[in-house]
C-alpha cells in the first residue's frame, strides 16, 4: 500500500505539471472505486483551474477554483502523467485532462482508491477532519507521542501505524523506525519511557526523509508519477527481511504478525 513517502512523490511529481492549469475534460470510466464517483463531477471540474496540490497524510488535495478534488491511492493505485489522448488500459479509471496537453490518470486494480469532489472546506470532510499530526512537522515530537501512550496496552507498533495518532507511518516505515530506535515492535506503548520516546519520534522523521528523497519504497505496484519506480527498497534494513542477518549485530531477522501485518526486527538489538 501506498504509504506517505510514496504519496508525497506523487505530489511532487505531478504538481509541477497541473498547478495553474485548466481542466477541460473529466473522464470517469468506473462508477464507484472505494466509494462511489458522482458523474456530475466531471461537469463541475471541467473549466476549473488547479491552484496547488497538498498532502494531508495519505490524502492528496487538488485544490481547484471552486472545490477540491481528495485523491487516495488505496492499495494498489498510481497517478500517472500521460499525453492527453494515450489509450486508456484496463484499470484506468480516472483522467484528468488539461489545457497544457496534459493528463493525470488515476490507476487502481483493486479499486481500494478514492477519488472525491467537495466544494467545502477539504479539512473538515469525514475522511480528513480526526487525522493526528503530520509526522514531519514540530507538532509531532516525543514528548507528544509519550504523552498519547499513556496506560496504553495497544503494542507500539500498531500505536504508531493508528492515523489518529500520527498520521503516514505505514507497515514499511513502522517497522524500521522501530528498528532504528532500538523497540520491540511488540512492547507495549504505554511502557516506553519518555527518551525511547524522543528517539523514536526522530528515526521516524529520519527514515521517511530518507524514503521521500529516494522516491518512495516500491515492493509490489508502486510506481512515481513518470511510472519510475521508488529505490528506498534497496536501504530497507529490517521489512521483508526475514532469516537474514540484522546489519548492525549478524543474528537472524524474526518476523511475526501484529495488528493482522508482517512485521520484522531485531531480536538483540530492539527490546
Amino acid at each position: 500500500m501506498p504509504e506517505l513517502p510514496e504519496v508525497e512523490t506523487t505530489r511532487r511529481g505531478i504538481a509541477p505539471h497541473i498547478v495553474d492549469c485548466t481542466i477541460l475534460e473529466c473522464v470517469l470510466r468506473t462508477n464507484t472505486l472505494r466509494w462511489p464517483l458522482d458523474p456530475d463531477w466531471c461537469q463541475l471540474l471541467a473549466g476549473q483551474k488547479i491552484c496547488k496540490v497538498e498532502r494531508r497524510a495519505k490524502y492528496l488535495l487538488l485544490h481547484c477554483t471552486d472545490g477540491t478534488i481528495i485523491l487516495h491511492l488505496g492499495m494498489s493505485g498510481s497517478l500517472r502523467m500521460v499525453p492527453a489522448g494515450t489509450t486508456e488500459k484496463k484499470h484506468d479509471h480516472v483522467d484528468l485532462i488539461f489545457s497544457n496537453g496534459q493528463c493525470l490518470r488515476l490507476t487502481d486494480p483493486r479499486k481500494f482508491g478514492a477519488f472525491i469532489y467537495t466544494d467545502a472546506d477539504p479539512y473538515t470532510h469525514k475522511l480528513i477532519c480526526n487525522l493526528g499530526p503530520e509526522p514531519l512537522t514540530d507538532e509531532f515530537s516525543g514528548d507528544y507521542l509519550y504523552a498519547a501512550a499513556k496506560s496504553k496496552k495497544q503494542v507500539i507498533k500498531t500505536f504508531i501505524m493508528d492515523q489518529k495518532t500520527v498520521v503516514g507511518v505505514g507497515n514499511i516505515y513502522a517497522s524500521e523506525a522501530l528498528f532504528s530506535a532500538g523497540i520491540r515492535p511488540d512492547r507495549a506503548a504505554g511502557r516506553v519511557g519518555l527518551e525511547r520516546y524522543r528517539v523514536l519520534s526522530q528515526a521516524i522523521k529520519d527514515i521517511l526523509t530518507q524514503a521521500i528523497k529516494a522516491g518512495g519504497t516500491t515492493i509490489s505496484d508502486f510506481s512515481q508519477a513518470d511510472g519510475k519506480p521508488g529505490y528506498f527498497k534497496q536501504q530497507l534494513q529490517v521489512y521483508g527481511r526475514s532469516d537474514e542477518p540484522c546489519t548492525v549485530c549478524g543474528q537472524p531477522l524474526h518476523s511475526q504478525r501484529l495488528g493482522q501485518r508482517s512485521t520484522f526486527f531485531c531480536p538483540r538489538c530492539q527490546h
